[in-house]
């Protein structure tokens, strides 16, 4: 049976007797209800007067029935939102494995920065001559992004990294129409993040798949298979999805090029590469880069984000207005198409990107200097294989065990004929405390479990962490009576599992009060 929580009563169980309590909270951990559940529609938390008499102007848009909003006191209201803020799992409560995610500590001195006055405070529709310092440090930016990618033009525009990725098609598809030609194909590798052959769908493209060979990495072979003069670019992530770096990336450049096509790289992992190695010298022509992942800032919760966009000498011609441009004269900013002395592909969106995450990245960066960084990138790729290491006796690696970037992947064998999920096993990770690793991605491994600790964690932080995976591994692989503690994980959050597949197929998007069913004596 379960509780008005969504818990088993506790049957016959003196300790899970004592845990339950007539409130349902469990000492601080405290039960909150949804606002409806505890508001009033009848009442405010603030006094208003009457409003004088006015002229309707809404016609037949105007509400006949009460607007429903619950109401609650100043208190109540704080009460409520701050218990719901300790239900949740952030970077500042612990360890966030999300694989291909960077979910990174954010430095506070950034946050400090982003809310100096003239940075915090600036509107989009101000006056150039009024923002100087926010145009010179967007065009200081550009310059260290052209730096660490070896490309010399940055567009800023782009809010976040898919936002990025389709301005670099985009980019592409102009440079491709500008010689005359109408190319229709897409090349995407297969481990590639959904949004590759998304984006190049959007775009009219036609995607043709090229399949991993067995390490995990793209066979430039396979490429050249596949090139032709009807190919416009290939989207391939470096280092890639399963957290292996393509060593033939080069030559697959210089097949790609020879066909006349363009090499898109997904920025999403330069989290792993930055100070190491820089795409322009592998042969990207265009490459996004998620300055909310690799420079700070987790992008955890739905933002911020930005997605600057590198370019090569060949697209460059091509990037979208508004520009910064930095000369010996100093910065300018072009704001509309034939200002400047390239051919735009248009304007992205309204403003020149997102001011905060400009200050941030930069903060990160001038804080951090080149060795800094450098030395980011190397730890990210050392904590991935200190995790590798510490659990391949026990979980299956599908590339065999040998070196991986700043994530590692393992795939479900080691569960097999154990009655144990890759989701259940996740699930178990929340009892233990963690955020679980992303799972089921990417999708050429079967229960796949991918794991980033980013550079962030310290070695007493991972070893906690792969002692509770070695823990939970070494349960889910005994057998016996242990099987409940995965089928019906999690126990101990606020709430139970849910059906997710019912859940997402049969949403419930407005709450509404549960039924008052009279008796029949009434």
């Amino acid at each position: 049976m379960l509780n008005r929580q969504g818990r088993p009563t506790a049957a016959g169980k003196a300790e899970d007797r004592a845990s339950e309590t007539f409130s349902g909270n469990r000492g601080l951990a405290v039960e909150e209800p949804l606002i409806f559940e505890i508001g009033r529609t009848d009442t405010t938390g603030v006094d208003l007067p009457e409003p004088a008499k006015f002229a309707a102007r809404l016609g037949k848009l105007a509400r006949t029935e009460p607007l429903g909003l619950p109401g609650l006191s100043e208190p109540e209201t704080m009460r409520h939102f701050v218990r719901l803020s300790q239900k949740n799992y952030g970077i500042d409560t612990g360890i966030f494995p999300l694989g291909s995610c960077t979910m990174k500590h954010n430095p506070r001195l950034n946050e400090k920065m982003a809310r100096l006055p003239g940075f915090g405070d600036i509107h989009p529709l101000q006056p150039l001559s009024t923002v100087p310092g926010a145009i010179e440090l967007i065009g200081e930016l550009s310059r260290w992004l052209s730096v660490l990618t070896g490309m010399p033009a940055i567009a800023m525009t782009p809010k976040a990294g898919a936002h990025g990725e389709l301005c670099g098609m985009m980019a592409i598809k102009t440079a491709l129409e500008a010689r005359g030609e109408k190319r229709s194909v897409v090349l995407v590798a297969e481990s590639a993040h959904g949004t590759n052959p998304a984006t190049a769908a959007l775009l009219g493209y036609r995607i043709e798949t090229v399949p991993a060979r067995a390490d995990g990495t793209v066979d430039p072979e396979a490429v050249k298979k596949r090139l032709s003069s009807d190919v416009a670019a290939i989207m391939l992530t470096n280092p890639n999805t399963c957290g292996l770096f393509e060593r033939d990336v080069a030559e697959i450049a210089d097949a790609v090029h020879a066909a006349g096509a363009y090499f898109y790289a997904d920025g999403a992992n330069f989290n792993a590469i930055v100070g190491k190695v820089r795409p322009g010298d592998l042969g990207v022509d265009a490459m996004h880069i998620n300055l909310h992942k690799t420079f700070s800032t987790p992008h955890g919760g739905g933002g911020p984000g930005a997605g600057p966009v590198a370019l090569s000498a060949a697209l460059a011609p091509f990037m979208p207005v508004p520009y910064v441009i930095a000369d010996g004269a100093g910065v300018g900013y072009v704001e509309h198409a034939g200002e400047g002395e390239v051919r735009p592909l248009g304007r992205m969106c309204a403003f020149h990107g997102q001011m905060g995450m400009f200050v941030r990245a930069l903060a990160y960066m001038l804080s951090h200097g080149s060795d800094g960084m450098r030395q980011a990138s190397e730890d990210a790729v050392l904590n991935a294989n200190y995790v590798r290491a510490s659990l391949s006796d026990l979980m299956s690696l599908p590339y065999g065990n040998r070196p991986c970037m700043h994530e590692v992947l393992f795939d479900d064998r080691w569960l097999e004929g154990t009655g144990v999920t890759t989701l259940d096993f996740a699930k178990a990770m929340i009892d233990e405390g963690f955020h679980p690793m992303t799972i089921y991605f990417p999708l050429v491994v079967h229960g796949a479990m991918l794991i980033e600790p980013t550079e962030s964690e310290s070695k007493q932080s991972l070893d906690q962490f792969v002692a509770s995976l070695r823990g939970l591994a070494q349960a889910a692989t005994a057998g016996g009576n242990d099987l409940t503690r995965f089928k019906d994980a999690p126990h101990l959050a606020p709430r139970r599992r849910l059906d997710e597949t019912k859940a997402a197929r049969e949403p419930r998007l407005k709450w509404q009060p549960e039924p008052v069913h009279k008796a029949a004596a009434e």
